[in-house]
């Protein structure tokens, strides 16, 4: 992974952002929306902070003084699965409130 000015990271380097309908899609958004779409769910910020726990370590900070050191590659590829974790959580939030609403349904 190499990031440098005028290097295109491996992820960028076939595509350019003129072709990536997701970042267009955001991009038209109006910042209302954005805002509401960036506020962190509780449930889900709460697992992964126990993910990243356990990822770097459980030390108690009020007792450990702790310096964690890493290559760009590494906290990169650690970054990529916390943003995969949490997205894959907030589906599976979602999807537990549809099932919830369908039950709804069913039940009435």
């Amino acid at each position: 992974m190499n990031n440098l000015p005028g290097h295109p990271s491996e992820y960028s380097a076939n595509q350019s952002s003129s072709d990536n309908l997701l970042w267009q899609y955001v991009q038209s958004l109006n910042p209302e929306t954005v805002a509401q779409l960036s506020q962190p769910e509780p449930e889900v910020a709460q697992i992964m902070e126990q993910n990243l726990r356990g990822m770097l370590g459980n030390l108690p900070p009020e007792h450990f003084g702790m310096t964690i050191s890493t290559s760009r590659e590494n906290l990169g590829q650690m970054l990529a699965s916390a943003m995969m974790s949490g997205y894959f959580l907030h589906q599976a939030k979602q999807r537990m409130e549809l099932d919830k609403s369908l039950q709804g349904l069913h039940s009435s």
